[in-house]
């Protein structure tokens, strides 16, 4: 790996990271709205209301990006085999070609000799 694909890949790392803080941040102060407008929870039902709504927002982010994984995955799967079914393809008729050309100059050269 040389230094320009270790700084897209930090890159890509450092856009990701930002990423999560903020859908993260964008969380907390969505559970803070709700706290603040429920009236009669303590400060502990709050704090913990709030701790489990984050949880279950990384815990529902991760879902979501291993179905994008195991999505992107089964693309590239289906890509790779219908590749080699063109590649296959493409080797017999590359093969049928050059016995049928063959043949034509045997036939051409049986002709002249």
């Amino acid at each position: 790996m040389d230094a320009s694909d270790e700084v897209a890949r930090g890159l890509t790392d450092i856009e990701g990271f930002l990423y999560q803080e903020a859908h993260l941040e964008a969380a907390r102060r969505r559970v803070a709205d709700f706290t603040a407008r429920s009236p009669g929870l303590t400060e502990q039902q709050k704090t913990d209301i709030e701790r489990w709504y984050v949880a279950e927002q990384k815990h529902v982010a991760r879902l979501v990006t291993e179905h994008i994984a195991d999505s992107i995955r089964a693309a590239e799967e289906q890509h790779r085999i219908g590749f080699g079914r063109w590649l296959r393809g493409t080797l017999i008729a590359m093969v049928l070609i050059t016995v049928a050309m063959g043949v034509c100059v045997t036939v051409v050269l049986g002709t002249l000799g």
